[in-house]
């Protein structure tokens, strides 16, 4: 990496930023899902600040017991504290931390960089929330005078709905989709909130992302076999045999994230082949993303900042690489090798517009920050 590193700062010259690291990452054999991941999260500023704080914050525990939190914090640490401005780092730690964790990572078989992203992400929230339940109880059970110093309880008593807890993930990355059904009997609309970290789009040939969320949030008519249990109908009817209406369904975004991360459903089942294909298509993500098709129907501004790229012809061999946007530059990070590439080449791994092409580098994981502080939590 030596002269590659000195050439991505001869590139830069006197435009390196100020206090940025630009490091490959050691490739263990088949680590690339891993690493492409990794370069994205780093290079997603309000969380990287976030982690690096809880790894001020936290260092006396950290010494202590290891999990993945520890481990990704000290390796965002290594990096951002590193003397040189570029070079390589070993991920040892964590990818151990991560096998021993999960034996679905543990093969030397191709793994999926969307997968480990979901672990991942789920993984930090699960350990977030149980130090906070810890630190809850510690509270309650310390001595009355401790209690005074350090505050009031957020619990509430007598069995009030306590809200969830949020962690410092979920304000990165949780959005809220509202599920409504309409029964097309009585006209009464009802709304099913879930949250999600992540939002994975159906895709079709030469297509855009636009398109690909207006299908997501596209109305289904319910009907046949597929028909509605309305419990208002139930309800008016003596014989509950007339409570299967049909009804229109709609998947609508009640609350964006700040960081909207969308998976490309790039790989999928073909019953006629029995195995997994990959899609190439050709599908457009723009730098700059209007969301709309929300519930308050307002548009929300996203800016491109990260994609994860499959490059290879099927699911189960190829290699990962991603695209990172660093203070107005882009650079790729493909393991070890890192340098600068133009904002136009971006384009470049939109996919195919032809089933069969010799180009094999397609966007499958893109990493948006919302633009201006309305979104910020």
């Amino acid at each position: 990496m030596g002269a590659a590193g000195s050439k991505l700062e001869k590139a830069l010259g006197d435009q390196f930023p100020e206090g940025e690291r630009y490091f490959g990452l050691e490739n263990f054999g088949n680590t690339c899902y891993c690493n492409s991941v990794l370069q994205a999260l780093y290079f997603c500023v309000p969380f990287r600040e976030q982690l690096l704080e809880y790894y001020g914050n936290n260092k006396s525990i950290l010494d202590g017991e290891e999990n993945l939190l520890t481990c990704l914090a000290d390796l965002f640490s290594q990096i951002s504290s590193q003397k040189k401005k570029t070079g390589v780092i070993a991920p040892k730690r964590f990818v151990q931390r991560l096998k021993k964790q999960n034996e679905l990572f543990r093969s030397y078989m191709h793994q999926d960089a969307h997968e480990f992203l979901n672990f991942l992400l789920n993984e930090l929230v699960d350990i977030l929330e149980k130090e906070a339940q810890a630190a809850k109880t510690d509270q309650e059970t310390s001595p009355p005078s401790e209690k005074a110093v350090n505050g009031p309880k957020n619990g509430q008593a007598n069995g009030v709905h306590k809200e969830p807890l949020v962690t410092w993930v979920h304000k990165n990355f949780q959005g809220i989709l509202t599920n409504e059904t309409r029964c097309l009997q009585c006209e009464t609309v009802t709304a099913r909130d879930e949250t999600f970290l992540d939002l994975s789009l159906d895709i079709e040939q030469n297509s855009s992302i636009t398109s690909c969320l207006k299908n997501f949030s596209s109305t289904e008519t319910l009907n046949a076999e597929d028909k509605f249990f309305c419990d208002k109908c139930c309800r008016c009817q003596l014989s509950c045999g007339i409570s299967l209406q049909e009804a229109q369904k709609r998947m609508k975004i009640k609350k964006p994230p700040h960081i909207l991360v969308i998976h490309l459903k790039r790989f999928k089942y073909m019953e006629q082949l029995g195995r997994y294909k990959k899609l190439s298509y050709r599908v457009v993500f723009p730098l700059e993303l209007k969301l709309s098709n929300t519930v308050e129907d307002a548009d929300i501004e996203y800016s491109l900042f990260a994609v994860v790229v499959h490059v290879g012809s099927g699911p189960n061999h190829g290699h990962y690489v991603s695209l990172v946007k660093s203070h107005n530059h882009w650079l790729f990070f493909d393991d070890e090798n890192v340098e600068m590439i133009d904002e136009s080449a971006v384009q470049t791994f939109f996919g195919s517009s032809q089933e069969y092409s010799s180009n094999t580098d397609h966007g499958y994981i893109l990493f948006y920050e919302s633009i201006g502080s309305g979104n910020r939590s």
